[in-house]
């Protein structure tokens, strides 16, 4: 047994749909909840409306209009050397209001030509069914995931594309950072993540937060039943935010918070790999009260549709320490978060950590016992173009460089098995969490600004040439 990059490892880059096609209307697309956000900024939330307010900007509309220039940007991602790119289907574009019966024949069409000029180049598509982009239909009409009836829609969008595309796709993924919805106390998470468009303060947040997980879960599972009878050789994936969280110190309360933030950030995974609640959920959900209905069939079911490798995005790791009005050790998010003095941060407050990403890697692997795929991880930082008509993001590379370094190390040291490695938005995009154009981590700079204005041109950066090489060398030369 070898313990090094395989010779078929995806590398490749990631995006999601509403943060690049824009042609929000195009093609009879309907109006997903990307398509309600305005823009925001650090520090700033994005405000989500009910309908589209004529007097709001709304920067996902147009985006970087990927939807007319994806095969320009597909010849730029094949000079890269892409060998498979990880993208999202709008649910909107193949289900307007999301609870038809008939899908939208103009937006499966462009995802068959997508798909299409992938191949044609080599690219191996890796494909999100729900990437923070439910349709607005089914928030406004049913309320989101708290609504049982959302299972059988999901289930009937997947079975489509899963058979639209069963020569086009093999490797899939349910839902997108499934267990951001923890931090049940931001509101934007809740609503990006299950559709639960809520006060802040709701009391019923945490409650609806833990239903909705539930029937996205039962939905996941289901839909992995589905695609394997569609086509045994598709590979089905779930998708974690992973941040590994550290005890402030030794303390040994510290280190219990932090045990119980893993616990409460990842059981998702517990799930979706291996078919059933862990024991501290159940206990946590006896004792206060929570996830009311779930059935005998969902659990047989989630018993049932395991996934076959866990895709996850990883930018940082958080530190928290132990609250003496907490003798539970709750963990809700952030609010036991505190600073970690030995990691630097980005321009956005992020800690820059690339052990974390070697220490992600074996925690999952001691957890999950399945293949994992690195499916976001880049650095958000503000480019400038140069006195010579470059971009020289150095930053950039440094960041990746030190995190596949630690990748390579838990592959060859750890034993760890990664199949595939996609930088997050390897072409600049619309933030999702603050609908910014200047917080870029593209390899390929569009240029846009924070109020939509700007040609679109592409532009390589630096970083374009040093991960060309890294892709040549699989991953051997990263100087």
């Amino acid at each position: 047994m070898t313990f090094s990059i395989p010779k078929d490892f995806l590398w490749g880059g990631a995006v999601a749909a509403h943060q690049l096609e824009g042609a929000w209307q195009a093609g009879g697309k309907g109006v997903s909840l990307a398509d309600v956000m305005t823009a925001g900024a650090n520090g700033i939330p994005r405000q989500i409306t009910a309908e589209v307010e004529p007097d709001k900007f709304y920067p996902n509309h147009e985006a970087i209009d990927f939807y007319h220039h994806y095969k320009a940007d597909l010849k730029l991602f094949a000079e890269m050397g892409f060998k498979c790119f990880r993208t999202s289907i709008a649910w909107t574009r193949i289900f307007p209001l999301g609870d038809e019966q008939e899908p939208n024949e103009a937006g499966l069409r462009f995802y068959d030509d997508l798909f299409a000029e992938c191949h044609k180049y080599g690219i191996e598509p890796v494909i999100t069914l729900s990437h923070f982009e439910i349709p607005n239909h089914l928030i406004r009409k049913y309320g989101g995931w708290r609504d049982r009836r959302l299972i059988d829609f999901f289930v009937h969008f997947a079975t489509v594309v899963f058979k639209r595309y069963r020569k086009q796709v093999k490797y899939w993924m349910t839902f997108n950072e499934i267990n951001n919805q923890t931090n049940y106390k931001e509101q934007f998470l809740l609503a990006t993540d299950s559709g639960l468009v809520l006060d802040a303060d709701d009391p019923q947040s945490e409650a609806l937060m833990y239903q909705a997980a539930h029937y996205e879960l039962v939905a996941s599972a289901l839909a992995v039943k589905v695609g394997r009878q569609i086509n045994p050789d598709f590979k089905l994936g779930c998708m974690l935010n992973v941040s590994p969280l550290y005890p402030a110190t030794c303390k040994p309360a510290d280190a219990f918070q932090a045990l119980k933030a893993m616990q409460r950030r990842y059981w998702f995974a517990d799930v979706q790999t291996l078919g059933k609640y862990p024991r501290h959920m159940e206990a946590f959900f006896k004792a206060n009260g929570l996830r009311a209905d779930i059935t005998l069939e969902d659990r047989i079911v989630l018993e049932e549709g395991t996934v076959d490798y866990l895709g996850f995005s990883y930018y940082n790791s958080l530190t928290v320490a132990a609250q003496s009005d907490n003798p539970e050790y709750h963990f809700v998010g952030p609010e036991a978060a505190v600073a970690n003095s030995y990691l630097a941060t980005s321009d956005w407050g992020w800690p820059i950590d690339p052990l974390g990403l070697r220490y992600s890697l074996n925690w999952l692997a001691d957890h999950y016992h399945k293949p994992l795929m690195i499916v976001e991880n880049g650095l958000g930082a503000r480019d400038e173009i140069a006195a010579d008509g470059q971009i020289h993001d150095d930053y950039r590379i440094a960041y990746l460089r030190a995190h596949i370094q630690a990748m390579k190390t838990a592959i060859e040291k750890d034993g760890v098995e990664v199949i595939g490695y996609t930088p997050w938005g390897c072409i600049d995009l619309v933030s999702a969490g603050t609908g910014q154009m200047s917080k870029r981590y593209g390899f390929i700079y569009v240029d846009r600004d924070d109020q939509g204005n700007g040609s679109l041109a592409r532009m390589k950066k630096d970083s374009f040439y040093w991960y060309q090489k890294v892709i040549k060398s699989n991953g051997q030369d990263l100087s």
